[in-house]
């Protein structure tokens, strides 16, 4: 394995306990008894168990948690290769931001056989769909990739 992908593994692992971490806290202290917190005028903390894909998608298809934990199980799998593989540290830390929030949500569904969401913006009414560290460590890292090959791939190659 490359520096680059150490590196990026222990992105993975940082991003991991951090997700880990936000949402025991939350549950076991800050929301217990659940409810919801105003923090602002457009940001609330809420306790939102999502079934489903990013933003609940196919929640009320009541599919099993381990079909969800199967299809993320290997789509992170793919990651590690990925990262294992990766040339450049921008890519591996990408990779490994993804790849952290991955089993991050892995790990919910294998323990509450759900997602634990909390994060809930919101303007005029209207409520993004709550979500948590480990979802903004994979859109993060999402973005950093389409960064990656827009602008900085083209840059290696000329």
């Amino acid at each position: 394995m490359s520096k680059a992908g150490a590196w990026g593994l222990g992105g993975a692992g940082l991003v991991l306990l951090l997700d880990q971490a936000s949402k025991w806290l939350l549950l076991t202290a800050v929301m217990a008894p659940p409810r919801a917190i105003e923090v602002t005028g457009f940001f609330n903390v809420v306790p939102v168990w999502n079934r489903g894909v990013s933003f609940g998608l196919f929640g009320a298809q009541a599919l099993s948690p381990w079909v969800f934990i199967g299809i993320s199980a290997a789509i992170a799998a793919a990651l590690t290769v990925w990262l294992v593989r990766a040339g450049t540290w921008f890519e591996a830390a990408a990779i490994g931001l993804i790849l952290g929030g991955a089993i991050g949500n892995i790990v919910d569904r294998l323990v509450h056989g759900a997602v634990f969401d909390f994060l809930d913006f919101h303007v005029a009414g209207y409520h993004w769909p709550a979500f948590n560290l480990a979802d903004s460590a994979i859109t993060m890292g999402a973005l950093l990739l389409v960064a990656d090959s827009l602008f900085l791939a083209r840059r290696r190659h000329t």
